[in-house]
């Protein structure tokens, strides 16, 4: 085997002719290439065959795999062409992405180690910075999506929204029910951004949705009511039974202030310690809680009858459709006079989202699967700790749950 084969064979270097090789002043092994006739003055972002325009700014590297312990870099002629769609840009090199200093190997090792081991290993055995780790995954996880299209054939899909900084920083996410993988995620939280998703899946492809899991913010129920004329929107369970959960605890601190007010310390400091035993589950309560919710049974009437009304909303859905949405008409009926405002409110709230819960009660559709990704998003968030922009996140995650992490080399 020719030596220069021995070389590309060692770099991953196809579709290119290899010029020399020599070691450098600090001891890394330069390969000079270029690339083959057939990959020749082609546009670096859509490489299609274009004239020449100048020769660029000379000679460039590429870092490469390393070769043991020693660096390796490509280096070639870096020519500019005159595209028709994207004007002057550098030609297209088959060994490497557009706008890297990388071998495409590399980005792609360095974007599975991102995926599958912490970043401070990532960056000591790459020997690159974190944030360049982070311009990586976005580079990688772009190709990807232009190669696999992620919205197509979507008919059940769930949106949410997830804090990854400080400051009300917030993404929105689209999951498939179907498969379960994450299809679409932007920075913000408002209604431009779910018209930017809706705009992405295109007026056909709308059509074909048919069901949309979401929490009851007008920003997701708004636009989707537009743009998707045949989905149905479920209201997330979990969401309305949280809402119940504030009415109660809402009330609890009404009684606990009115007692301390009285002077009943020990019956505040009761209300206090039964803060656990009203938010439970009555199958999971344990024997210390049990006892707790029955002294509040005995002694304070309206907070257990609003744990009685807690109790109750979650039955609806643990129930067949036709007797949870009877079930759903007596509570709203009872929560109507229960002469507890906090209740009363939430009354009228899904009064108006009625025809949601009912939805998600007959299609059994929550966001289960939604606040499953958003978990592991918080988990790729702390790994992610360091990147500059919410970008190399967003990449990361769709590398991590969208299926689109690369094979490592071969």
């Amino acid at each position: 085997m020719r030596g220069t084969r021995v070389w590309a064979r060692l770099l991953g270097l196809q579709r290119a002719v290899i010029e020399d090789v020599w070691i450098g002043d600090e001891g890394e092994v330069v390969v000079a290439a270029r690339p083959s006739w057939r990959e020749r003055d082609r546009c670096g972002v859509c490489r299609r065959r274009s004239p020449g325009f100048d020769l660029g700014e000379g000679r460039r590297r590429w870092r490469a795999l390393d070769l043991g312990t020693t660096l390796a870099f490509v280096e070639a002629d870096a020519p500019r062409v005159s595209c028709r769609r994207h004007g002057v840009v550098v030609c297209a090199v088959p060994w490497a992405r557009h706008q890297a200093r990388f071998t495409r190997a590399f980005e792609d090792q360095a974007a599975w180690l991102a995926v599958n081991t912490s970043k401070s290993a990532v960056a000591e055995l790459m020997r690159i910075a974190w944030r360049t780790v982070g311009a990586i995954c976005e580079r990688v996880a772009a190709e990807a999506q232009r190669e696999i299209d992620l919205l197509a054939g979507l008919r059940r899909i769930g949106v949410d929204e997830i804090s990854h900084r400080s400051g009300q920083r917030y993404l929105t996410v689209v999951v498939c029910h179907d498969t379960g993988r994450l299809v679409w995620a932007a920075a913000g939280r408002d209604r431009r951004t779910v018209e930017a998703f809706l705009d992405a899946l295109g007026e056909e492809r709308c059509k074909q949705i048919e069901l949309v899991s979401a929490d009851m913010a007008a920003w997701i129920s708004g636009p989707i009511a537009e743009r998707l004329p045949d989905a149905v929107r479920c209201v997330d369970p979990f969401h309305v039974i949280q809402l119940a959960t504030d009415a109660l605890d809402e009330i609890r601190r009404e009684v606990w202030n009115e007692a301390r007010r009285a002077g009943q310390t020990a019956v505040a400091r009761d209300l206090k310690g039964a803060r656990f035993a009203l938010w439970k589950n009555p199958e999971n309560l344990t024997a210390r809680q049990q006892l707790k919710l029955a002294d509040v049974q005995r002694t304070n009437r309206r907070l257990y009858r609003a744990y009685l009304l807690k109790e109750q909303l979650r039955q609806i859905y643990r129930l067949p459709a036709g007797a949870a949405i009877a079930l759903l008409d007596g509570w709203l009926a009872w929560a109507r006079r229960c002469r507890l405002q906090p209740f009363r409110k939430l009354a009228k709230t899904l009064t108006e989202q009625r025809a949601g819960i009912i939805a998600a009660i007959e299609h059994r559709l929550s966001n289960a699967r939604v606040e499953a990704i958003n978990t592991q998003i918080r988990l790729i968030t702390r790994r992610a700790f360091g990147f500059h922009s919410p970008d190399a996140l967003i990449a990361l995650a769709m590398l991590s749950l969208a299926g689109l992490c690369p094979p490592l080399p071969r």
